[in-house]
């Protein structure tokens, strides 16, 4: 049984943006244009970064491209499903089964173990656990080095250990996206290092598309691609 894998012959289009816009505080006086048509096309498998000043609008694009918020004009395609066409129901029928978060903060529930916090995602999904989740959230983590702490609770992992997991919690939906917000934000270099690397050959071998928000230069320099935002808009 195939326990993992997104990879198809010939690479599609998993994320497509076009003049996305997104304003708050919409219809009062202090409305605000975060995003100013933003325009992105990612491939399966491609890594990219995202890099830019703060308050340059990273985090709205990406809660943007995660479907936490609705655009306020402009199309977004995610695996070729235009996302303005969702109903809220059908958005996170769509984020939970295509889109993996990965954040600065590994977000791990404490009174759970390592193989249990992967296993969430797919309990929530089913609303029940069986053998087959266990099975694919151990090998999740063997596959980010962890087999010797399955069943150890978070609380007891170092941080670079926690963010493993945050990342295996992250596949563990197969998705055709991971959405990485300064996930090595918090991680000494040795730590960040190898979650960088983690998420490369996630990337490579799987196929899985990754966006990787960072400030750090040395990390975004090998990136395949690298976009900067700055007031709003790629430059």
């Amino acid at each position: 049984m195939e326990v993992y894998s997104t990879k198809t012959n010939s690479p599609s289009s998993v994320l497509e943006l076009k003049g996305i816009r997104k304003s708050f505080n919409v219809g009062e006086a202090n409305e605000t244009e975060i995003l100013h048509g933003i325009d992105l096309t990612l491939m399966e498998g491609e890594f990219c970064a995202v890099v830019g000043p703060s308050g340059s609008g990273k985090s709205t694009l990406l809660n943007t491209v995660g479907l936490l918020d609705r655009p306020s004009s402009g199309s977004m395609k995610i695996c070729g499903e235009e996302t303005s066409l969702l109903s809220d129901q059908g958005l996170t029928h769509l984020r939970g089964h295509k889109i993996g978060f990965v954040f600065q903060y590994h977000y791990l529930l404490s009174a759970f173990s390592a193989i249990e916090n992967v296993m969430m995602p797919m309990f929530g999904d089913a609303g029940f656990v069986n053998t087959a989740m266990h099975d694919r959230a151990a090998f999740l983590l063997d596959s980010v080095g962890l087999t010797p702490w399955l069943d150890v609770p978070a609380t007891h992992l170092s941080g670079g250990q926690q963010q493993r997991v945050a990342v295996a919690r992250a596949l563990a939906m197969q998705p055709a996206l991971i959405l990485a917000d300064e996930p090595t934000g918090n991680l000494d270099t040795k730590s960040a290092d190898s979650v960088f690397e983690l998420l490369q050959s996630v990337c490579k071998e799987h196929g899985t598309t990754v966006l990787f928000v960072t400030h750090n230069p040395l990390l975004s320099a090998l990136c395949e691609k690298t976009i900067e935002v700055v007031d709003g808009q790629i430059r």
